[in-house]
Protein backbone atom coordinates (compact mmCIF):
# COMPACT_ATOMS: atom_id res chain seq x y z
CA UNK A 1 0.00 0.00 0.00
CA UNK A 2 1.17 3.10 -1.04
CA UNK A 3 1.22 6.41 1.84
CA UNK A 4 1.62 9.85 1.81
CA UNK A 5 2.04 12.31 4.81
CA UNK A 6 1.21 15.87 4.22
CA UNK A 7 0.45 18.50 6.90
CA UNK A 8 -0.52 22.38 7.28
CA UNK A 9 0.62 24.12 10.43
CA UNK A 10 1.00 27.42 12.03
CA UNK A 11 2.26 26.57 15.34
CA UNK A 12 4.43 23.18 14.86
CA UNK A 13 1.64 21.10 16.68
CA UNK A 14 0.10 19.26 13.72
CA UNK A 15 3.69 18.98 12.31
CA UNK A 16 4.69 17.29 15.59
CA UNK A 17 1.95 14.95 14.85
CA UNK A 18 2.67 14.75 11.23
CA UNK A 19 6.09 13.41 11.78
CA UNK A 20 5.00 10.97 14.32
CA UNK A 21 2.56 9.28 11.82
CA UNK A 22 5.19 9.75 8.79
CA UNK A 23 7.53 7.59 10.96
CA UNK A 24 5.58 4.70 11.28
CA UNK A 25 4.40 4.46 7.78
CA UNK A 26 8.27 4.83 6.77
CA UNK A 27 7.75 7.80 4.97
CA UNK A 28 8.44 11.60 5.35
CA UNK A 29 5.82 14.02 6.40
CA UNK A 30 6.28 17.11 3.89
CA UNK A 31 4.21 20.52 4.22
CA UNK A 32 1.49 21.33 1.39
CA UNK A 33 4.41 23.17 -0.36
CA UNK A 34 5.21 19.32 -1.67
CA UNK A 35 2.48 18.19 -4.49
CA UNK A 36 1.78 14.67 -4.38
CA UNK A 37 4.19 13.27 -7.04
CA UNK A 38 2.21 9.16 -8.07
CA UNK A 39 -0.86 8.26 -6.80
CA UNK A 40 -0.65 7.11 -3.33
CA UNK A 41 -3.25 4.47 -1.99
CA UNK A 42 -4.07 6.56 1.40
CA UNK A 43 -3.02 10.23 1.72
CA UNK A 44 -2.60 11.11 5.73
CA UNK A 45 -3.58 14.96 5.81
CA UNK A 46 -2.91 17.03 9.31
CA UNK A 47 -4.28 20.38 9.58
CA UNK A 48 -6.02 22.62 12.03
CA UNK A 49 -8.82 24.98 12.77
CA UNK A 50 -8.03 28.91 12.22
CA UNK A 51 -10.80 31.11 12.66
CA UNK A 52 -13.50 28.00 12.11
CA UNK A 53 -11.87 27.02 9.07
CA UNK A 54 -9.27 24.69 7.79
CA UNK A 55 -6.35 26.90 6.30
CA UNK A 56 -7.07 27.91 2.40
CA UNK A 57 -3.91 26.22 1.51
CA UNK A 58 -5.26 22.97 2.71
CA UNK A 59 -8.77 22.82 0.28
CA UNK A 60 -5.77 23.83 -3.16
CA UNK A 61 -3.49 21.20 -1.80
CA UNK A 62 -6.53 18.88 -2.01
CA UNK A 63 -7.82 20.55 -5.25
CA UNK A 64 -4.61 19.99 -6.90
CA UNK A 65 -3.99 17.12 -5.92
CA UNK A 66 -7.56 15.26 -6.31
CA UNK A 67 -6.10 12.57 -9.04
CA UNK A 68 -3.90 11.20 -6.64
CA UNK A 69 -5.33 10.43 -3.96
CA UNK A 70 -7.15 7.22 -3.32
CA UNK A 71 -8.18 7.60 0.41
CA UNK A 72 -7.74 10.93 1.89
CA UNK A 73 -6.84 10.48 6.59
CA UNK A 74 -7.84 13.57 8.70
CA UNK A 75 -5.77 14.52 11.00
CA UNK A 76 -4.25 17.18 13.49
CA UNK A 77 -4.48 19.35 15.97
CA UNK A 78 -6.49 22.09 17.64
CA UNK A 79 -6.28 24.73 20.83
CA UNK A 80 -10.28 24.70 20.79
CA UNK A 81 -10.44 21.33 20.19
CA UNK A 82 -12.67 21.25 17.53
CA UNK A 83 -12.15 19.04 14.51
CA UNK A 84 -11.96 20.04 10.87
CA UNK A 85 -13.57 16.95 9.88
CA UNK A 86 -16.77 18.38 8.57
CA UNK A 87 -14.96 20.96 6.70
CA UNK A 88 -12.66 18.31 5.32
CA UNK A 89 -15.30 16.17 4.03
CA UNK A 90 -17.09 18.97 2.44
CA UNK A 91 -13.77 19.75 0.21
CA UNK A 92 -13.04 15.75 -0.50
CA UNK A 93 -16.91 15.42 -1.70
CA UNK A 94 -16.48 18.90 -4.35
CA UNK A 95 -13.03 17.31 -5.54
CA UNK A 96 -14.64 13.54 -5.44
CA UNK A 97 -11.78 12.03 -3.34
CA UNK A 98 -13.20 9.45 -0.92
CA UNK A 99 -12.71 10.51 2.97
CA UNK A 100 -11.48 7.84 5.89
CA UNK A 101 -14.67 7.33 8.10
CA UNK A 102 -12.52 8.38 10.94
CA UNK A 103 -9.75 10.90 12.46
CA UNK A 104 -7.43 11.52 14.82
CA UNK A 105 -7.44 14.70 16.44
CA UNK A 106 -6.19 15.89 19.71
CA UNK A 107 -5.79 19.38 21.67
CA UNK A 108 -2.70 21.27 20.69
CA UNK A 109 -1.08 24.09 22.69
CA UNK A 110 -1.54 27.72 21.78
CA UNK A 111 -0.82 30.38 24.27
CA UNK A 112 -2.07 29.56 27.56
CA UNK A 113 -4.18 26.57 26.32
CA UNK A 114 -3.21 23.01 26.75
CA UNK A 115 0.33 23.67 27.60
CA UNK A 116 2.90 20.67 25.91
CA UNK A 117 -0.17 19.34 23.91
CA UNK A 118 0.80 17.24 21.83
CA UNK A 119 2.27 15.25 24.18
CA UNK A 120 3.61 11.85 24.56
CA UNK A 121 0.29 10.36 24.86
CA UNK A 122 -1.28 11.75 21.86
CA UNK A 123 1.65 11.25 19.75
CA UNK A 124 1.40 7.36 20.53
CA UNK A 125 -1.85 7.43 20.19
CA UNK A 126 -1.60 8.74 16.70
CA UNK A 127 0.92 6.38 15.76
CA UNK A 128 -1.46 3.54 16.63
CA UNK A 129 -4.01 5.23 14.79
CA UNK A 130 -1.84 5.44 11.44
CA UNK A 131 -0.92 1.67 12.21
CA UNK A 132 -4.83 0.80 12.57
CA UNK A 133 -5.38 2.63 9.62
CA UNK A 134 -3.02 1.57 7.11
CA UNK A 135 -2.98 -2.00 8.61
CA UNK A 136 -0.22 -2.15 10.11
CA UNK A 137 -0.84 -3.09 13.39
Amino acid sequence: MKTAVRYFTRSGNTKLLAETIAAVLGEEALDLSAPLEEKVDLLFLGNSVYGGNPDPAVADFLEKNADMIGMLVNFGSSASKRSTFKKIQKIAEKHSIALFKEEFSCPGSFLFLHKSRPNAGDLEAAAEFAKKTAGIA
